[in-house]
């Protein structure tokens, strides 16, 4: 999971944009979006021949969140407050030392093009955790809900899926403890913009560098130039560039159209991972992935509905 910060499936306020929107950046932005975050699911398995889960995660982390808290504070964003740091520490820790930790975890056993489809079914979890906290699903989200089960359960037909029982019990937490984190946060006293997502993922890196040498130790070998390669641009592009288009969007156009990677990335996914990735899907997997899609589908439906 190489998203941090807000909630991918939010429901759509409605409101008007809070910037004029620029047509070649918009464009612009939802390429990097659908790109690069599509790209990541392989980029991860890249660098995770290079780096254990964790040690990739607080390396990962550390770095993209530390040069976007000191390109904030050059720009004049005023300190965290104590309150602040506590609600990012927390959120850190659902959304990224878990959450992207866990889909690292499944990686390692499981195809990238698998994970991606795992993932994208977030907005299920979502709508379930927005009506525990009093936002109950309309008819047409729990028929997603209902619709998202039946694929994932098409998505552990695959032999591959089967073989690896921890890795798909990750890929079932991780899409899990996103949604809560993101949904929790919206009531926890964040700081407003960019410095969020600054401040998740130093507090990511900071658990992840206290986790990473109990679980894995130190690193017996030095990473090869790829995963080397494939950690920075995770860092510099999945954790920094990505997510400032994201914020961008959704500033300037509807949270439909800005929320949209929820079913677009897996598709990047699928084809990278089988194209570059030497990965194969079976039917059963083939089948799964159409529905979790359609399911992330009637479930932002409603949203893009209301956002008008």
């Amino acid at each position: 999971m190489s998203r941090c910060g807000r909630l991918p499936g939010r429901r759509a306020t409605g409101h008007p944009p809070a910037v004029t929107p620029s047509r070649p950046l918009v464009l612009a932005s939802l390429g990097a979006l659908y790109l690069v975050w599509g790209s990541t699911y392989l980029v991860m398995r890249w660098a995770l021949e290079g780096f254990p889960p964790l040690w990739m995660g607080a390396l990962r982390f550390s770095l993209a969140g530390g040069l976007m808290l000191l390109f904030l504070k050059a720009r004049g964003a005023p300190w965290p407050t104590r309150p602040q740091w506590a609600a990012s520490a927390v959120t850190g820790l659902l959304l990224l030392a878990c959450g992207n930790g866990l889909v690292a975890f499944a990686e390692q056993s499981v195809a990238s093009s698998l994970a991606a489809v795992m993932v994208s079914a977030m907005p299920l979890w979502a709508a379930l955790f927005s009506g525990l906290f009093g936002q109950w699903p309309g008819t047409r989200e729990w028929a997603g809900m209902a619709l998202g089960g039946v694929g994932v359960v098409l998505l552990n037909l695959d032999g591959e899926l089967r073989a690896s029982v921890p890795g798909a019990v990750a890929l079932l937490l991780s899409p899990a403890l996103w949604a809560f984190g993101s949904v929790w946060g919206k009531r926890l006293p964040l700081p407003p913009g960019p410095m969020t997502s600054a401040l998740q993922m130093v507090c990511a890196g900071a658990l992840l560098l206290c986790a990473a040498p109990l679980m894995h130790g130190l690193p017996a070998h030095a990473p090869s130039a790829k995963a080397w390669g494939a950690l920075l641009f995770l860092a510099l592009f999945g954790s920094i560039v990505a997510y400032s288009a994201y914020q961008y969007l959704l500033r300037a156009v509807r949270p439909a159209l800005a929320t949209s990677y929820a079913y677009v990335n897996p598709v990047v996914a699928l084809l990278l991972g089988v194209s570059l990735g030497g990965e194969h899907l079976a039917p059963a997997a083939w089948a799964g992935t159409a529905v979790v899609l359609g399911a992330v589908v009637l479930v932002a439906w409603p949203s893009a509905k209301r956002a008008g």
